[in-house]
């Protein structure tokens, strides 16, 4: 008798479960605005989300700070708009880091619900963070391409005026786009127009960030893509040029093209690894619906959009030469001298050698070079 009541408890028990499931995701499935409808994730996923954040989380802020340290307490580093970018990318990456650390691990392991307005205002500073990083990579692929296609006018275009007055329009459109839904672009008021990967969304503006972060990604890859060309029909044109010389420099560049290549590949592949899982779900999200296992499958995705924070540091920045001497200095407490042109003939475009200008083919060959070094 006793038995034959534990299994109708049990089955009672295991009844109700499912019922509550089922109410749930009915309610879920015709209310948008319920923040418990987007809190998906196990105990487990939960756990696995709080451990990531607190193993990689210190070392993406500390990285990014001391990119910030090596180059706004170096006056060599500090005037040059190349470094000027650099910093503002990693900026954008401590600030990512942060509020996507917080954000996340505040909604979905403690399942904190916040009111309308400080979640959107919450994740306007995660949208803000990430726009101004991608914007910032854009610029750094710009500064670039510029060194390299026109490098005999490089200080003329990109002056340090010039390079300011782009960083204060990256920022200031990343912000406004960001605050967007806070003021208003929101589907508060029209439960029927809300996406269902994020709460409070509305599906026009998720539409908008899409194709303004696909078009920023698009210009970075091709300007990658044609520095990549453009090195490697500059190395042929020199290679050509120094027939006959000693074969030490032919095969030097070679080695370059090379490391140029597999360093202009990564990027390429971090940037596409990272980005193009969560702007494929959430364009799915505009067209189909989105059930739970999606939903759990989008959260993960965008650590991936975090962990490009952890990265850029490494990749823009600690890898240049200038970078490295400068910390090497730090932590040995000497004086090295920096180059006069590595990172920004990237910076420089052109030098004074004895006294004389560089012609155009001298300068597009240090230029080629510096921004080489500063990519290997």
């Amino acid at each position: 008798m006793a038995d034959n009541s534990s299994i109708l408890f049990n089955s009672t028990i295991t009844t109700t479960d499912s019922y509550d499931e089922t109410t749930k995701k009915t309610s879920c499935d015709h209310n948008f605005m319920d923040m418990e409808c987007f809190m998906i994730l196990t105990d487990g996923q939960s756990k696995a989300i709080a451990a990531l954040c607190l193993t990689v989380g210190p070392f993406t802020v500390l990285a990014n700070i001391l990119v910030l340290y090596i180059v706004l307490f170096t006056p060599q580093l500090r005037c040059r708009p190349s470094y000027s970018f650099i910093t503002s990318l990693a900026s954008a990456d401590l600030c990512a880091s942060i509020n996507f650390m917080y954000s996340f691990v505040s909604f979905h392991v403690f399942r904190h619900h916040d009111e309308d307005y400080i979640f959107l205002f919450k994740l306007g500073g995660v949208i803000a963070s990430f726009s101004a990083s991608v914007g910032s990579l854009l610029l750094t692929a710009i500064d670039r391409y510029i060194c390299i296609h026109k490098p005999s006018e490089y200080r003329t275009i990109l002056t340090r005026r010039r390079a300011v007055i782009c960083l204060l329009v990256t920022w200031s459109v990343a912000v406004f786009i960001a605050f967007l839904p806070l003021m208003g672009w929101n589907c508060i008021n029209y439960k029927s127009h809300c996406c269902e990967l994020f709460p409070l969304v509305d599906k026009s503006y998720l539409a908008c960030w899409i194709i303004l972060i696909s078009f920023l990604l698009v210009l970075i890859i091709y300007a990658y893509i044609h520095i990549l060309w453009k090195a490697h029909v500059h190395s042929v044109y020199m290679e050509k040029q120094k027939e006959g010389r000693k074969g030490q420099v032919k095969m030097g560049h070679r080695r370059m093209d090379i490391k140029l290549a597999k360093t202009l590949g990564l990027i390429l592949v971090i940037l596409t690894v990272c980005w193009s899982p969560v702007l494929t779900l959430m364009i799915y999200d505009l067209f189909a619906k989105v059930d739970n296992d999606t939903k759990k499958v989008f959260a993960f995705f965008c650590m991936l959009c975090w962990l490009n924070s952890t990265v850029n540091p490494i990749i823009y920045a600690l890898r240049s030469k200038d970078m490295r001497i400068v910390l090497l200095n730090i932590l040995s407490r000497q004086k090295r001298q920096l180059p006069s042109l590595e990172g920004s003939a990237d910076s420089e475009g052109h030098s004074k050698i004895n006294n004389t200008i560089v012609t155009i083919s001298s300068s597009a060959e240090q230029c080629k070079i510096a921004n080489s070094e500063n990519l290997l």
